[in-house]
């Protein structure tokens, strides 16, 4: 009986807290139809976001594959001064809320400060555009490629790669041959990750996106925006797509997950 209480128990927690309200919003979405469903993400700042977002989180994704590849082979592979602070900043995007993130983003390239001031005197535009968004998203996906990638660096050793300098292959070809064959599934598994992060993230990129309807508005701001202006159809038409994305997403890092359960 203990284990059949603790079963429901579990079950009605899933229910309440996340298959009734998906549910609600799938019912509301298709309550008018198909078609309106389709209309609501076709117009043209639903299109606009859509674009946006997809811009940002592939930046996003790109620069955090380059850094996370990186960045756990210096952690695994080399032994330097400072790699224990090293290691424990890679996961302060884990600890630090998004919204004060944005905050220290604005801080650092606002207008209004030393270097964002030169830098808009310049000519480059950091924050309210694209380039404060994608800065925004890169930092709270830090650590999910890097992370993914470290374990498995680990237990695969680095006997094979001191065999293949000895016999004469440079570093690019090492990597390309031995070490990323081996890290490919843990690889794919944190791009993936990054990727879903990224399209859903909102309070780092409220802050610094400016929230420009047509302009500099991710989906996630766009069904906000859309919510408080009564536009409840095209909201839940857009939540439900982020929605199918996350679940896509899931459903990816099951087929990607490194066997070792990582």
């Amino acid at each position: 009986m203990a284990r059949y209480g603790l079963r429901l128990i579990v079950l009605a927690y899933l229910a309440f807290l996340l298959v009734i309200p998906v549910g609600l919003i799938f019912w509301r979405t298709f309550g008018e139809g198909f078609g309106a469903f389709v209309d609501a993400l076709t117009t043209h700042s639903a299109l606009h976001a859509f674009k946006v977002t997809l811009i940002v989180a592939g930046w996003a994704v790109v620069l955090n594959t380059l850094f996370g590849v990186l960045a756990a082979l210096l952690l695994v592979r080399h032994r330097f001064p400072g790699r224990r602070l090293f290691d424990a900043l890679i996961d302060l995007p884990l600890a630090v809320s998004p919204v004060v993130v944005g905050l220290a983003l604005v801080l650092v390239y606002g207008a209004f400060s030393p270097f964002g001031g030169w830098l808009e005197g310049n000519g480059i535009q950091i924050i309210f555009s694209t380039p404060g968004m994608v800065l925004a998203t890169v930092f709270v996906c830090l650590p999910l490629v890097v992370r993914a990638i470290v374990p498995v660096l680990e237990e695969l050793g680095d006997e094979q790669e001191q065999a293949a300098r000895t016999l004469g292959a440079g570093g690019w070809q090492t990597f390309r041959r031995i070490t990323l064959p081996g890290i490919r599934a843990a690889l794919g598994y944190g791009i993936v990750l990054s990727l879903a992060r990224a399209l859903g993230e909102f309070g780092a990129v409220a802050v610094v996106s400016g929230r420009t309807v047509d302009e500099t508005q991710t989906l996630t701001l766009f069904v906000e925006e859309r919510f408080e202006n009564f536009d409840v159809h095209a909201s839940y038409a857009a939540a439900l797509a982020l929605a199918a994305i996350a679940v896509a997403s899931l459903l990816a890092t099951r087929l990607l997950r490194p066997k070792d359960g990582i």
